[in-house]
């Protein structure tokens, strides 16, 4: 648009329409460029490595693998949504 108070309004809507289109790229949080599979992978990785974390050091106090569980559900979904 331009600044100047004369310029009538069709001109304005002129320059809007000629004005390339840009297509603003998804950046998200990690340091790769991903698309939904590679980010759902890298969630099933992460969500394996908690349960073998789990199951060695935190089942054995006495939790359940359902907690491993839901807390690797809300970071796959954090990591595809955001990621």
């Amino acid at each position: 648009m331009s600044d100047d108070p004369e310029t009538p309004l069709t001109a304005v809507r002129l320059e809007k329409r000629d004005a390339p289109v840009v297509v603003e790229e998804r950046v998200g949080f990690l340091p790769i460029e991903t698309n939904a599979f590679d980010r759902c992978f890298i969630s099933v990785v992460i969500w394996v490595a908690i349960s073998l974390f789990w199951f060695r050091f935190i089942e054995p106090m006495g939790l359940s693998i359902w907690f491993s569980n839901a807390i690797s559900a809300a970071i796959a979904v954090f990591i595809v949504k955001k990621g």
